[in-house]
């Protein structure tokens, strides 16, 4: 393997409205839509991105016969301080799971559940 091991990630929705407003709600973005409007059985919302920094780019995908919730991998999204988008996490209809707690000479991490069900992590190096 060469260079960084997560080149894309995809959280899966059941509600992609409901989804895309919760997440540009909590970390204050615009979601676009990367997949082919005229097949409404499958969507996709993307996270902004720039293909020169670092760190990988995702989205919001809606798929027949793939429901959201209860996976087993956590995606962490990097945060100036995870607290600040920690505080909007309630307000915005999902719910916090771990508040921000130290993870030692790495920084911090906070996790919660999306309004689908989906277990997503914060990390911010204060």
């Amino acid at each position: 393997m060469q260079g960084n091991p997560v080149g894309w990630f995809e959280i899966y929705v059941d509600d992609m409205e409901r989804a895309k407003t919760f997440y540009q709600k909590v970390f204050e973005v615009e979601l676009k839509q990367i997949s082919d409007p005229t097949n409404e059985a499958f969507t996709m919302q993307s996270f902004p991105s720039d293909m020169n920094k670092y760190g990988a780019s995702g989205a919001l995908v809606k798929m027949p016969d793939y429901p959201a919730g209860n996976n087993s991998i956590i995606v962490y999204f990097s945060c100036e301080d995870c607290a600040v988008e920690e505080s909007r996490v309630n307000a915005a209809g999902g719910t916090v799971q771990r508040q921000k707690m130290s993870i030692g000479e790495y920084g911090f991490i906070s996790l919660f559940k999306d309004t689908e069900g989906n277990m997503i992590g914060l990390h911010s190096l204060q």
